[in-house]
C-alpha cells in the first residue's frame, strides 16, 4: 500500500463522523401524533415547528462547515465531536412538520 491509500483508510472514521447536510437527514415518523389536535392548534404548532426546523438547519449547516474545516486542518470533525451536530433533532422536527401538515390536510382549507 502506498501512503495515499493508508491516509485515506485512516481518515475514513473521521469522515464518517462528520455532520450530515440538513437536506440529507431523513424525518422520523410521528405517525398520528397530532390526530387529536385541533386544526387551529395544528396551524400554530406547524408555524412554530417550521421556525424550529429552520433554526436547527442553520445550526447543522454550521456544524457541517466546522467539520469540513476541522477535518481539513487537523483531521478531526470538531463540530460533531463537541455536540454541534443536531441531526437527531432535525429528523424529529422534520417528522413533526410532516405529521402536522398531514393533520392540517384533513382540516379543509389548511
Amino acid at each position: 500500500m502506498n501512503i495515499k491509500t493508508i491516509t485515506a483508510i485512516a481518515a475514513l472514521p473521521f469522515i464518517a463522523a462528520c455532520a450530515q447536510s440538513p437536506s440529507s437527514i431523513a424525518p422520523v415518523s410521528m405517525g398520528n401524533a397530532y390526530a387529536n389536535v385541533s386544526c387551529q392548534q395544528a396551524r400554530a404548532d406547524l408555524i412554530a415547528e417550521r421556525q424550529t426546523l429552520a433554526a436547527l438547519e442553520g445550526k447543522q449547516k454550521g456544524a457541517v462547515a466546522g467539520d469540513a474545516i476541522g477535518v481539513l486542518l487537523i483531521g478531526v470533525p470538531m463540530s460533531s465531536l463537541t455536540g454541534g451536530d443536531v441531526s437527531g433533532h432535525i429528523a424529529a422536527s422534520k417528522g413533526r412538520v410532516i405529521a402536522l401538515e398531514a393533520r392540517l390536510s384533513s382540516c379543509g382549507g389548511a
